[in-house]
């Protein structure tokens, strides 16, 4: 089978529309098709743009009628946590609204999500449970899949706690999205549910030695880094951290925790979203690429043309 693997939408569905016709895909009987290929979506369909159901009921209908598959994003993880009853604290979400622990960024975002489904419960229902059906990992014969990171202690933890298709289940979301108190306790190497689900769905980050820091290009003050997972080579905080080369020198070049530097060795591809990437499209590596290129930033949406490639190339990019 061939695919076209399909990044971050984020409610831009004329994007998406576009891209497909782009792809050879025509749109019949309310959705879009392809007479050779099949379209995978890495996730986040929401948050962000302005056609965000529009965007969800696309992508439903093509993974109903059997013409693409679809894996969960940190935004749709989000969007069943700002859902789902605490059963901790009656009458709060596992997200709460108003949680401090929840930045203003991210709370901005999901209201236009509620915003869209605002009057419609029914529908709200549908989508979370349709969000709660997506795998958080897919593993094809030819090809992975993972939201922001490949991590397989984290998923060989996960597998047994997971309903069938490795999907999460309302029961697993309040452990699913309970932060730990502290940064420190993300850092240690024991896998918790919290912790893996962070992994595979937002990426891989490490507390700074103290006494550093960095100001990112939002003027914010940060003590951790998101870091370069798949790359086996990036050992140390400078080597590892995934920020423009003018923040690097803010960076310490020590040697950053083993479980941190997991590498991606496998000859078979991983395709990932997530990563607000621009400029000029390539891959990770010759067996790992990024499709998100920051479409709701006014960036490209982007897919990768898989016909049984072993090394990923430029070549395989297409967007609009």
């Amino acid at each position: 089978m061939d695919y076209d693997i399909i990044g971050d939408i984020h409610g831009h569905a004329d994007a998406l529309c576009a891209l497909l016709a782009k792809l050879g895909y025509q749109k019949r009987a309310g959705e879009f098709r392809h007479p050779e290929r099949q379209a995978i979506f890495v996730g986040d369909f929401i948050d962000r743009g302005p056609q965000q159901l529009k965007t969800v009921q696309l992508v439903r209908r093509m993974v109903d009628a059997g013409n693409a598959l679809a894996i969960m994003g940190n935004h749709e993880l989000n969007a069943i946590a700002c859902y789902l009853p605490d059963p901790e604290a009656p009458g709060e979400f596992l997200r709460a609204h108003a949680s401090p622990k929840w930045g203003d960024s991210n709370r901005r975002q999901h209201e236009k999500f509620l915003a869209e489904i605002d009057g419609k419960p029914q529908l709200h229902g549908e989508i979370i449970d349709w969000f709660l059906s997506l795998p958080l990992w897919l593993d094809l014969p030819e090809l992975r899949l993972a939201h922001a990171c490949w991590h397989q202690d984290f998923m060989d933890f996960l597998k047994d706690q997971l309903a069938g298709g490795r999907r999460l289940t309302a029961k697993l979301m309040p452990a699913a999205v309970r932060e730990p108190e502290s940064d420190s306790e993300k850092d240690t190497p024991e896998p918790t549910v919290f912790k893996a689900i962070e992994a595979l769905t937002k990426g891989i980050e490490v507390n700074l030695p103290d006494p550093y820091s960095f100001t990112d290009n939002d003027g914010q003050v940060r003590t951790r880094v998101r870091v370069r997972w798949w790359d086996g080579e990036a050992n140390t905080y400078r080597k590892a951290a995934m920020l423009d080369v003018d923040l690097l020198s803010q960076i310490p070049d020590m040697r950053i925790p083993d479980h941190k530097c997991i590498g991606y060795r496998d000859v078979k591809p991983l395709f990932v979203g997530h990563y607000w990437l621009s400029g000029e499209p390539r891959p990770f590596a010759p067996n790992v690429a990024c499709v998100d290129y920051s479409v709701a930033k006014h960036g490209k949406l982007l897919a990768y043309r898989f016909n049984g490639d072993k090394l990923l190339t430029t070549k395989g990019f297409v967007w609009v």
